[in-house]
């Protein structure tokens, strides 16, 4: 990644971090090389303070983290977009973003969940029923889908809305899994959604 910090006359490219499941741009700092080198190493964002006039790891007095998830230049190589998971709240004043903003949306649950799914299918483990799921094959995954659609439509023709919610979930859930062991994921689902809706 060959950023042009002689653009500037500080050396110093602005970085827009935003987080890597909602998307929510959380912060704007100020990096330079050696600011961005010990980014890539470390995992951890840092920064070049301006106002301290030296690095700055964010999360070095709070706690609250940036990991590093990735990191991309724009088209004219003068400014990085750094996409992390934040381990609290991003901002000093204690609020999710800088600009006071709640960082959640509708989907990052799911998206969180998604990638533990796919962890269990790339490094699976004894204890975990879904790596359990995924190494019986395809056509079991398929036949537990299956079974959770029919235990949700009996669920749909009673009045308990508990176990209907409940099983519900379990059908998504066992959605997500089929998914993944077909090598899709929700995002390619809604994309068909959205194609559709035009």
């Amino acid at each position: 990644m060959q950023v042009d910090f002689s653009k500037s006359p500080d050396g110093l490219v602005p970085a827009i971090i935003q987080d890597a499941i909602t998307n929510k741009v959380l912060m704007l700092g100020y990096m330079n090389q050696e600011a961005l080198d010990k980014t890539l190493a470390e995992g951890k964002v840092t920064f070049y303070s301006r106002s301290k006039n030296r690095l700055w790891t964010k999360g070095e007095e709070s706690g609250n983290f940036l990991q590093l998830k990735h990191a991309a230049i724009d088209c004219d190589a003068d400014t990085l977009l750094i996409k992390v998971h934040p381990a609290g709240p991003t901002c000093h004043t204690g609020a999710d973003t800088c600009w006071n903003e709640v960082n959640k949306d509708a989907n990052s649950f799911l998206n969180s969940l998604e990638q533990v799914i796919r962890d269990r299918k790339e490094n699976p483990t004894d204890k975990s029923y879904t790596a359990s799921l995924f190494a019986k094959g395809i056509n079991k995954v398929a036949q537990k889908v299956g079974e959770e659609a029919v235990e949700l439509v009996i669920e749909a023709k009673d009045n308990n809305d508990h176990l209907f919610i409940s099983e519900a979930a379990d059908l998504l859930f066992h959605y997500l899994i089929l998914l993944q062991a077909k090598g899709f994921t929700l995002e390619d689902v809604v994309n068909i959604l959205k194609d559709r809706h035009k």
